[in-house]
Order: C-alpha cells, then sequence, then structure tokens
C-alpha cells in the first residue's frame, strides 16, 4: 500500500485537510471523493497507478480531517470555491489533472467549464448530475429545507470498526473484507465509546435551491481540456436519479471532447470496485 501524507491549509476560513501520495516535480492530479466519502477513498486506486504522479485528494468541507462548515447546512458552490482556492495553495501556476467521483465529478465538470484554463484533463467518475426540476418545485423543497433545518439529522453510531465494515459490505457487496476494514478506519473516528462516520450529519439537509440542468449544460459545454466519462457498468445510480439512457447521452454530448468508458464488474463506487481496471484506464488517458 502506498503511504499517504496529511497536509493542513486554510482553506476559506476553514482547516482543510489534504491528503497527499507521490512527491514533487511529478504531474499533478486532484482526486476529489463523494458524498459521505472521504480522501481515503482512493487508496486501492492510488496503489494500482504505474506513472509517477503528485497526487492531492482533499477531504471536502465536512468530511474526513477537514473542519466542519460553520453554518447549519451546506450550498454546493462553496465547493466550487473551496477548489479555487486549494488549487491556488498547490499548483498557482499549472494546470492539473482533475478526477471527481459522483459529488466530485459534479464538483469537477462543473469548475472545468468555469475556470477551464486550470485543467489539463479531466476524469468524471459517475458524476450524472441531478435531475432537471421545474420552478413549481420550488415552494415544496424551500418548506422541506426549513423543516429538515429544524429537525437536525443525526448519524448512525457503530459499537466497532468492525461492524461499521459490515455495513460497508453489506451495501457494496462487491467490497472485499481487507478493503472494507480500510475503509472503516478512515470513514470512521472512536468518540464516547462509539464509532462515528467522520461527516457533519448537516450533509443530509436537502439543498433548499433546485437544480439548475441548464446551467449545469451551460457549463459543461464551456470545458475545453478533454474528458473521460467512466460509469460503472453495474452501477444503479442512473435508476435512481430517474434518468435513461438518453438523458445519459445528452449529457455527455455537451462535452466537445469526450471518451466514455463502462468499467466491467463495478457498481457506483468503482474506485472500490475495480481499482486495478480504474487506474488502467485513468493512466492511458492521462498519459503516464
Amino acid at each position: 500500500m502506498k503511504e499517504s501524507s496529511s497536509r493542513f491549509v486554510t482553506i476559506r476560513g476553514l482547516r482543510y485537510h489534504l491528503r497527499r501520495w507521490g512527491r514533487d516535480g511529478s504531474p499533478k492530479m486532484v482526486l476529489l471523493h463523494g458524498w459521505m466519502d472521504v480522501s481515503a477513498s482512493f487508496q486501492f486506486m492510488v496503489d494500482a497507478l504505474e506513472g509517477d504522479w503528485d497526487i492531492c485528494a482533499p477531504d471536502w468541507r465536512g468530511y474526513g480531517m477537514t473542519e466542519w462548515g460553520k453554518s447549519d447546512c451546506y450550498w454546493f458552490p462553496d465547493y466550487l470555491a473551496d477548489l479555487d482556492f486549494l488549487l491556488d495553495a498547490i499548483s498557482p501556476q499549472q494546470p492539473v489533472h482533475l478526477v471527481g467521483h459522483s459529488l466530485g465529478g459534479n464538483v469537477a465538470t462543473l469548475y472545468a467549464g468555469v475556470r477551464p484554463e486550470r485543467i489539463v484533463k479531466l476524469v468524471n467518475l459517475e458524476g450524472f448530475g441531478l435531475p432537471a426540476t421545474r420552478p413549481e418545485q420550488a415552494p415544496e423543497r424551500y418548506a422541506r429545507w426549513l423543516k429538515e433545518l429544524h429537525d437536525a439529522p443525526g448519524l448512525r453510531p457503530y459499537e466497532t470498526f468492525a461492524e461499521l465494515a459490515d455495513r460497508l459490505q453489506k451495501g457494496n457487496k462487491r467490497l472485499s473484507r481487507e478493503r472494507a476494514v480500510f475503509l472503516a478506519r478512515h470513514w470512521g473516528e472512536e468518540k464516547d465509546g462509539k464509532v462515528l462516520l467522520r461527516g457533519d450529519p448537516a450533509h443530509k439537509i436537502v439543498n433548499a435551491v433546485l437544480y439548475r440542468y441548464e446551467e449545469a449544460l451551460a457549463c459543461w459545454r464551456q470545458v475545453t481540456a478533454p474528458v473521460l466519462w467512466v460509469d460503472g457498468k453495474e452501477s444503479e445510480t442512473l435508476r435512481r436519479l430517474g434518468l435513461d439512457a438518453e438523458q445519459h447521452a445528452k449529457r455527455r454530448a455537451a462535452f466537445r471532447d469526450l471518451r466514455f468508458v463502462e468499467l466491467d464488474g463495478a457498481g457506483h463506487m468503482l474506485h472500490h470496485d475495480q481499482p486495478e481496471a480504474l487506474a488502467r484506464v485513468i493512466e492511458d488517458f492521462l498519459g503516464r
């Protein structure tokens, strides 16, 4: 297993944790994790990379070892701003290779359209965007948001790290015991005799503002970097989102220079399920 180091930097008033693999002088690759995940989740994929890379993976605000947000909920544009300031800290002069999974993929694809000059190549792992919404849905959404602010969510405690590993394997039948135990130690922490996930429960509060598909599409169309879009062939995420094959294809078509790959034997967490195959696909695309 490749050893990582930790660095803490102040990003927009928050103490941000950055996990790093590799060395100075190598091509920079930035890895963005998904919702209710942490930076260490990329360990298996990083282990399978054969090239010489300088890899940085932040824990998003409110996840892992990064400080929680200072409000009672989270706003999506803050991820874009956090990434912008993060790149100022780690690569102020040179563009980077950007890889994002799920939530991280949604952030990465939008950011690459807003700041195209900062990205060499972009890898989107199951970052589909969300279903399009209609203005008349706004009253119900705001009402739900207000209710959830009053009824603050919580996170389930676990008796042991082994129990958390059991839960991870129950949620992903492809996950080996060894990997589940590793992830449990990074996803969880001991508090008051229990194991709690390293995440702010406020992440579970619904976004107050509706997802504006047309705005996302406009950003995607401004991406100039070559794009690799990778889905797990056994992923259920598209179905859960209510997106069909035609809608999926239309979203991919927004990117002017795109290569699409479906990974055999992988679900949504393809960096857990098939990290070796994923590493090969990414390195073939980025150039070792």
